[in-house]
């Protein structure tokens, strides 16, 4: 038993799980901004857009039950506007990695290719190890 919560331990204190934990709970953050968003600002303008329809107040009613879709219509919106946003925000993160990556790839050559015998050599070599060809001075 003393190992096992050794173990879970040294699981929890890992800094991947921490990040996991930050993220879980800035994404329930966001999730409610957006869906506040989406019920309080977004949805009453498309209401006022469709005539003065209440999105939240649409139902209908099957045998004894009242089906609400209104409410599941503003889910869906709470949905695409999250998936949008993170979107966007993987968009751009990926773009400003994509430029790092280009400013690393972008060092100089080290080496290049004998012209006789297409063996890669040196950048900086006179004379090819393969094929022994002069290949000239360096520039």
């Amino acid at each position: 038993m003393k190992g096992f919560i050794e173990e879970f331990k040294d699981f929890i204190s890992k800094g991947n799980v921490m990040d996991m934990a930050v993220g879980v709970i800035i994404g329930g953050a966001f999730g409610k901004i957006v869906s506040s968003l989406v019920e309080n600002i977004l949805m009453p303008l498309i209401g006022i857009l469709l005539g003065g329809v209440n999105f939240s107040d649409l139902s209908a009613t099957v045998g004894n039950a009242e089906v609400k879709y209104g409410i599941f219509l503003q889910s869906v919106f709470d949905f695409l506007i999250i998936a949008l946003v993170i979107f966007i925000m993987i968009k751009q993160i990926s773009k400003v990695t994509d430029k790092f990556k280009k400013e690393e790839e972008e060092a100089a050559p080290t080496e290049k290719v004998c012209p006789f015998c297409k063996s890669t050599i040196a950048i900086d070599a006179t004379r090819c190890p393969h094929c022994t060809s002069e290949l000239g001075s360096v520039k």
